[in-house]
């Protein structure tokens, strides 16, 4: 007897009306939000367990293995919330996100123990699944001939939260004398307002396709869609490669800050600077490499970017004062904005509109895969050979991305190799 596919679709009942510009406006906010919280945590996450009384011989591994917790249960779910996205609502996932972000900050600004912090830090998981939803309400409703753009001014929002999360806390806690625990406190806040902002400032958009079916088929069936393309199998690749390196050296970056400042008034301040200015540096860049991929061709706008990436992360641990690991944390978050840009880019524009909605709700589990072993990698060599020797590890994962884009250029291999195929055709300057 036959089976009925899971993936079987119906036809999108009519257009959506849902003005573009509002929803990206409206997106955009709500991911600047998650950023700025979630970066706290990486920021303030060494500070917290010096406070909590973990010995320092401990920390170094604690700082990895609770930033890998992140991702935990996010990474299992995530096919999970796009399914029901597409099948019932857009809405209520992305409203579902910011209310457990809530939960989650002011889980972290109760914590008095390591477990418990430990605990709220693994809630992240469920807040998870919602930026591929976004991408995709998106590239619905935004007209083609600016979607570079967008996409990309939408990929500024989550670096322009993360450089906002630890600016505001140096000045919270330096500034005005506030505690942690204050700090997280008012990001719990600016999550439930962001909740309202989706559920009463947009409209519903629904996919061009939608799916039918039970949801475990239709889960399981997107993962294999995207794992049996090679084109998107590729693009998840080297999008998981700049991820974890980056991954591997973000939960450290204040632990060295604080080698160069040390402990004590000031600390939150010079994160701040070090963590907060790249992102933000990073941020303003991104439109620009989305304009630069629409021009030239998103493969040498990857290629730079990974081997920027991978200088600069070599020469962090060297640097002898914080004004310099600044500029090279900017020239890192420039790269990382832009290597994310082009991959939204190349997503957005080369997946047919069938799998299109499924892929790009699926587009950060290489993130979240990169989350769990980039931290777990960071604890076992800081644990082995310092902060320095994790940081030389993540330059050549950086390097050997673009390494492997450069080499792996031939005729008719697909994918990646086939410039013509995934490079999209240059505007001309009238046209912008």
């Amino acid at each position: 007897m036959k089976r009925s596919s899971p993936s079987t679709v119906a036809a999108r009942p009519g257009p959506a009306r849902q003005d573009w510009r509002l929803l990206v406006f409206v997106f955009w906010v709500t991911s600047l939000v998650e950023g700025l919280g979630v970066s706290q945590i990486f920021a303030l996450l060494p500070t917290s367990l010096r406070q909590m009384g973990v010995p320092e011989a401990d920390r170094l591994a604690f700082v990895g293995l609770f930033s890998a917790l992140l991702f935990v249960l996010g990474m299992p779910l995530v096919p999970l919330w796009g399914v029901w996205a597409d099948k019932y609502s857009r809405k209520a996932v992305i409203v579902r996100s910011a209310l457990v972000e809530a939960v989650v900050f002011a889980g972290v600004a109760l914590s008095r123990e390591p477990w418990q912090l430990a605990l709220s830090v693994l809630l992240i998981g469920f807040q998870l699944g919602n930026t591929g939803v976004m991408l995709a309400g998106i590239r619905d409703v935004t007209p083609s001939r600016r979607l570079g753009t967008t996409i990309a001014i939408f990929g500024a929002s989550g670096p322009i939260g993360f450089a906002v999360g630890p600016a505001l806390a140096g000045i919270l806690i330096d500034g005005l004398g506030w505690s942690l625990s204050s700090v997280f406190w008012t990001s719990a806040g600016l999550s439930v307002a962001t909740g309202l902002l989706v559920g009463l400032g947009s409209r519903e958009v629904r996919p061009e396709v939608i799916p039918t079916g039970r949801t475990l088929d239709l889960a399981f069936g997107a993962i294999r869609g995207v794992l049996s393309d090679p084109v998107v199998r590729r693009i998840f690749l080297i999008f998981g490669v700049a991820f974890l390196a980056n991954q591997m050296i973000r939960p450290y970056l204040p632990v060295l800050v604080e080698s160069l400042v040390g402990p004590g008034p000031g600390l939150a301040s010079s994160i701040a600077l070090v963590l907060g200015t790249a992102a933000l540096v990073g941020a303003l860049v991104s439109p620009m490499g989305g304009l630069l991929g629409d021009r030239i061709g998103f493969r040498p706008v990857l290629v730079a970017a990974l081997a920027a990436g991978g200088a600069v992360v070599f020469l962090m641990p060297f640097v002898p004062g914080v004004g310099g690991l600044a500029g090279l944390a900017v020239i890192l978050g420039m790269a990382t904005s832009t290597v994310s840009a082009m991959v939204f880019g190349l997503l957005a524009t080369e997946v047919p509109a069938a799998r299109r909605s499924t892929t790009l709700n699926l587009v950060y589990l290489p993130l979240y895969a990169a989350g769990i072993a980039g931290p777990a990698v960071g604890a076992a060599v800081t644990s082995a050979g310092g902060v320095r020797a994790l940081f030389l590890l993540a330059s050549l994962v950086f390097l050997a991305g673009a390494a492997v884009i450069l080499l792996r250029r031939r005729p008719g291999a697909g994918g990646l190799e086939d410039a013509d195929e995934l490079e999209p055709e240059p505007i001309p300057l009238g046209e912008a």
